[in-house]
């Protein structure tokens, strides 16, 4: 894999890149659309690559192991070709779903102990078989496994987390090395830097990462309960360490506001559920705020859902027709709502890419910021 910084934008972080990888190149900043279990819920493969325009799509290691298994994945010859998606695929290791989704779970040296949230069978993910279960998916980009504490834990919660975290990368690191991709094409491995709220345990986290010499490096633990301003500190902190020649990976984050302002500390990729999940619930992201389509202010409105917007159902479908599939409970409502917010984030990257090698990112940013707060 390689990395190319194209632009940087005085004044701020941002920067404007290229990742390569076997599967394609993404260009950054980039927001990557989640795909938990080997699908982004309610939208096809042709329209995340024709009409969303999505570069690199998640899957999850925790959900891909539990189902279909890797049997499947493997005698289908890897998730890009069970799926059907030929542009690169990131995977998270599955640590935080353990955390947050499996039952009796139990953290020991040897790994995490969990039992399955569909069937209560018992399963444990090392840093070693994890690799090995990525190895499996075919991802292009694998993450290390970690422990996400809780955004509010203690400092000494902290610290004995962090240093698990840290001896766990090793030897996940030391099994990356030791092991082949599957199917032919290059696999790059992302150590994670933890340390909750804590500058100097992330520095501490972030400069033991880089000593590995990885192709990337992802920060996890952030948007986990703490204040949106001690977020954005920590990713400040880290990224004073983190190597500038190496992409950068917020894990789980966020909100447009919160998009544009990693961006504007020096991130270069993220992902996150909130434009599919709010989407299904009627919430639609637009520049100029957002808009609950349910509400019923919307139910004589047949002006299109957004009438410069970058996705065909924007163009497509009204306001009062979308309204109408919510109150209705019928499934393309979802799935609209769903490909309109896609559209919108992978537009609202890109357009943050124009202006950061324009170089008027922080102006253009200060305006965004204010119009994204609307409620429509």
């Amino acid at each position: 894999m390689t990395f190319n910084v194209e632009a940087t934008c005085p004044g701020t972080a941002a920067r404007a890149a290229t990742v390569t990888t076997d599967h394609g190149v993404i260009a950054t900043p980039i927001f990557m659309p989640v795909g938990t279990a080997g699908t982004v819920k309610g939208v096809h493969m042709s329209e995340l690559r024709d009409d969303i325009k999505a570069q690199i799509i998640l899957g999850n290691t925790y959900h891909l192991y539990l189902r279909p298994g890797m049997g499947v994945i493997e005698a289908a010859g890897g998730l890009h070709k069970f799926n059907g998606w030929e542009r690169p695929i990131l995977t998270d290791s599955g640590g935080f779903q353990v955390f947050s989704l499996a039952s009796n779970r139990k953290l020991t040296e040897e790994g995490a102990h969990f039992r399955s949230h569909i069937d209560g069978s018992k399963h444990l993910f090392t840093p070693e078989n994890v690799v090995d279960i990525q190895r499996t998916i075919g991802s292009d980009i694998m993450m290390a496994l970690d422990e996400c504490a809780p955004g509010t834990s203690d400092r000494a919660y902290t610290r004995r987390s962090l240093d698990l975290t840290k001896r766990w990368l090793e030897r996940g690191w030391k099994h990356y090395r030791a092991t082949e991709p599957r199917y032919g094409h290059y696999q790059s491995y992302f150590p994670i830097v933890q340390g909750c709220t804590y500058p100097d345990l992330r520095r501490e986290a972030a400069d033991h990462a880089t000593q590995l010499g990885a192709d990337g490096y992802a920060i996890g633990g952030l948007a986990v309960g703490e204040p949106a301003e001690v977020m954005y500190d920590m990713i400040e902190v880290v990224n004073e360490v983190l190597p500038a020649d190496r992409p950068r990976y917020l894990m789980g984050v966020g909100t447009p506001v919160n998009i544009l302002e990693a961006i504007d500390r020096g991130v270069d990729m993220m992902d996150c559920v909130m434009p599919t999940r709010n989407g299904r619930n009627g919430l639609l992201f637009t520049p100029d705020g957002t808009m609950n389509m349910r509400n019923a202010k919307w139910a004589n409105d047949f002006s299109p859902l957004q009438e410069d917007g970058p996705s065909v159902v924007d163009r497509v479908y009204s306001k009062a027709y979308v309204r109408h599939l919510f109150v209705a409970n019928e499934l393309l409502g979802m799935q609209i709502a769903s490909i309109h917010n896609l559209a919108f984030y992978l537009w609202l990257v890109g357009e943050a890419r124009k202006h950061i090698i324009a170089g008027d990112f922080p102006v253009w940013k200060r305006g965004m910021v204010e119009r994204l707060g609307r409620r429509l």
